[in-house]
């Protein structure tokens, strides 16, 4: 490694961490980067932050800085802003407790750099590096960096005892790096799981995010099914049902929908799927677009089935063809042209095989993926709010109080003019409305 430069860094970032570094060896303070950039730069991978430690205490680190966030001082980090960089310089320090299975109750400095890497997690995670690019490295990360391997320091039973996140982090370092995982570290991962059940869902979603968005999920999510570590975990993460061959084409989806193909191919409702996104602290947004293109899913293949169905008793292409565009004007309507995106780009990596439908209904299903960006295009508007009529108009019109009638009218002119039945115009919504009205009102 050249000793003046980090070749996969920022390199302002970079330079404003070695001032930090000069600033503390300067004062006779020991200080080395430290973790992630340091395994980073070896792999050759970006180097998204900084990490330093140092034999230096918070509250000397305080006085050498002027601009310093306490952001952990009780276990010995604080965040030096430099150049406009956060820098996390934590001292020297040993561990013990670990009361709730993730933080220590118990840390004590020290001034001895090979102490603090032995309370490291893995060995990739255990070298430092000082000023000149010198590295220690007492537990062979290189090594192991070398062999592709996932290994912990010390006995993997004790590390994981210590904080049982670090089994979810241990699969998503294979998983995303292609990584092996050293035999007795899966061994003391697999007598250690039922540790899981202390950590929060919110560390354990972060840790699925970071798998299920790198570059080989379907890796991460056979060794999970292999481990059972998901059967520990606070809330049931029921992935152990999915359907492999669905999952074919994640690689080729935006994050956020790859969880929507997982959830799809583990046959889960729209409903179950809402409750277990809540559980697992998914953003309100998130939950809300997985649980809207499941819900599109099972919709429009419950269209394709029936429109399947009256296809024995029409030969007319033409006319399911316009059985299928209303069917998809009606989703449209009810969850949004956003929705109708997600399920296209789904559409293309989900095999057509895991629905198990008639060729007819699977017919139809491709038949609406094939013309859905003309018919979206086509629907001049799909909320009521765009409609050139308001409910107060349609109220002094007919010359009755507001009731469910209203509603129901006005998502009948809506439907009406996505469609292209009537023209989205006053005078032709308000004819059309005094239509329907009649017959909303005799059925009351």
């Amino acid at each position: 490694m050249n000793t003046n430069t980090w070749q996969y860094a920022d390199q302002e970032m970079a330079l404003h961490s070695r001032e930090v570094i000069h600033t503390l060896t300067a004062a006779g303070h020991e200080t080395y980067w430290v973790g992630g950039c340091v395994r980073d730069e070896l792999l050759g991978r970006a180097i998204h932050d900084m990490d330093l430690t140092t034999s230096a205490e918070p509250e000397q680190v305080i006085a050498l800085f002027p601009h310093v966030i306490p952001t952990g001082i009780q276990h010995g980090t604080v965040t030096v802003m430099q150049g406009g960089h956060a820098f996390e310089v934590t001292t020297f320090r040993t561990e013990s407790g670990y009361a709730d299975h993730r933080r220590p109750t118990e840390v004590a400095f020290v001034k001895d750099i090979r102490q603090d890497l032995m309370r490291r997690d893995f060995t990739m995670n255990a070298i430092a590096m000082d000023k000149y690019g010198a590295r220690v490295d007492p537990f062979g990360g290189e090594a192991d960096l070398r062999a592709a391997l996932v290994r912990c320091v010390g006995r993997a039973e004790e590390r994981f005892e210590e904080d049982g996140l670090r089994m979810l982090r241990c699969i998503r370092f294979a998983s995303v790096f292609r990584f092996r995982v050293a035999f007795n570290t899966w061994k003391g991962m697999i007598r250690r799981r039922e540790g899981l059940r202390f950590i929060a869902m919110e560390r354990v979603r972060v840790e699925l995010e970071k798998m299920l968005s790198g570059p080989d999920p379907l890796r991460g999510l056979e060794m999970l099914r292999r481990s059972g570590l998901l059967a520990c975990t606070k809330v049931p993460v029921p992935w152990e049902q999915c359907e492999r061959d669905a999952l074919s084409g994640i690689v080729e989806l935006p994050d956020e929908l790859r969880w929507g193909l997982l959830l799809l191919s583990c046959r889960l409702t729209s409903e179950t799927a809402d409750e277990l996104l809540r559980a697992w602290t998914f953003s309100n947004a998130v939950r809300l677009r997985l649980v809207h293109l499941l819900e599109w899913e099972a919709e429009l293949v419950s269209c394709a089935v029936v429109i399947a169905v009256d296809s024995a008793s029409h030969k007319d292409d033409e006319f399911h063809d316009e059985a299928l565009r209303r069917s998809w004007i009606r989703l449209l309507i009810k969850l949004g042209r956003d929705t109708a995106l997600d399920w296209l780009e789904l559409y293309k990596t989900l095999p057509p095989s895991f629905r198990g439908l008639s060729s007819g209904a699977d017919m139809h299903v491709a038949r609406m993926a094939e013309l859905a960006n003309s018919w979206t295009k086509q629907a001049a508007v799909i909320r009521i709010k765009d409609l050139n009529i308001t409910g107060n108009v349609l109220v002094q019109a007919m010359n009755r109080p507001g009731g469910p009638w209203l509603g129901q009218t006005l998502e009948q002119l809506l439907l009406a003019a996505a469609c292209g039945d009537i023209p989205n115009e006053t005078e032709a919504l308000l004819q059309e409305a005094k239509r329907v009205t009649k017959r909303v009102i005799s059925s009351e």
